[in-house]
């Protein structure tokens, strides 16, 4: 048996299976978007990158990351 907890979150309208106790930096590492320059929307509010570490992921919270690509 599993005994893994798994919470469900909404990532960019999309549904995601994540282990409990799973942080932004968390995400964004699972992700490779650790060295990009993002900007995460948690629950409808803008999270600052020096709160990644600290802003744990509840069930059914709504996650918005935005990456900004360079260009001309």
């Amino acid at each position: 048996m599993n005994s893994l907890i798994m919470a469900k979150i909404q990532l960019n309208g999309k549904k995601v299976d994540i282990k409990t106790n799973y942080s932004i930096f968390d995400l964004l590492k699972k992700y490779k978007l650790l060295n990009k320059k993002v900007a995460i929307e948690y629950n409808g509010q803008i999270i600052p990158k020096g709160s990644f570490k600290k802003k744990y992921l509840k069930h059914n919270d709504k996650i918005e990351i935005v990456h900004f690509i360079g260009g001309g």
